[in-house]
């Protein structure tokens, strides 16, 4: 695919944040919204670290998105459910195998992207994921679990249809976590000079997934607003990539600017 690409989106982000530094931007990382307050003219965040008053709320919290629209007063029937994305690198001397980008054919029936062999910046090459569920929000490692993910997990009507109608491509999912050999098989089916031996393993990512209480995926993006809040439920793949116009579009919406 020689239109293709990839770039170091961690510095990207860093950039970016350097910039909105220099422009008087407040920055506040490591921070936990713990509620909101105000009236229709100002809302007051509530904070671990303090109160910060605005004018309106743009909620992109990816993995907490939805917690953060129920505190915010908006109920409906999207929920997030965190699937953890397992992966590997190829060990260095076997990079070569890979010089771009290999994905398979997706299947429209299902969003989850399947095992694929991704080039990176730096000259490595990571491949995967396996898609697993997680019991934690931030559940970057098998041993990660939170009794809120556990709650999340045993209420969530949606993820039990969800299971019932797709517990063979899950089922896979789950072997291929567990058993090696059947993650160096999917591999082999796109690069088959691959050996389990030339895999090493590399630190997970976890997927938001939004699923609706009828089971369905959300597979577009999601927006809810009101005067108070424009709430960013779902940004699906490559959301990324298109993170400048995704910008754009969630500021028009703060703005209250027509379409």
């Amino acid at each position: 695919m020689p239109a293709t690409g990839t770039c170091d989106f961690a510095a990207v982000a860093k950039k970016l944040a350097d910039i909105l530094r220099e422009r008087g931007v407040r920055m506040m990382s490591s921070t936990r919204v713990t509620g909101f307050s105000g009236g229709a003219r100002e809302v007051v965040v509530e904070t671990d670290r303090g109160e910060v008053v605005v004018r309106r709320v743009a909620n992109c919290a990816g993995l907490h998105s939805d917690r953060l629209a129920r505190i915010g007063g908006h109920r409906d029937g999207v929920r997030i459910v965190p699937f953890r994305g397992e992966y590997f690198e190829l060990r260095h001397d076997r990079e070569h195998l890979v010089r771009g980008l290999v994905y398979p054919v997706p299947d429209p029936a299902f969003p989850f992207l399947g095992v694929h062999l991704t080039r990176m910046i730096n000259g490595g090459v990571h491949i995967g994921p396996n898609a697993v569920l997680a019991f934690a929000r931030e559940g970057y490692s098998k041993t990660s679990v939170d009794w809120a993910g556990v709650r999340d997990v045993a209420t969530n009507r949606g993820l039990r249809v969800l299971a019932r109608r797709y517990w063979r491509e899950g089922g896979g999912e789950v072997l291929r976590s567990m058993i090696k050999p059947l993650f160096v098989s999917a591999v082999r089916r796109l690069v088959p000079e691959v050996r389990s031996a030339d895999l090493v393993a590399a630190p997970a990512g976890v997927r938001a997934q939004a699923i609706r209480d009828d089971g369905t995926l959300v597979d577009d993006f999601a927006f809810a607003e009101d005067e108070r809040f424009v709430h960013v439920l779902n940004a699906p793949s490559p959301a990324a990539t298109a993170a400048f116009p995704i910008g754009r579009e969630i500021a028009r919406r703060c703005l209250g600017q027509a379409g």
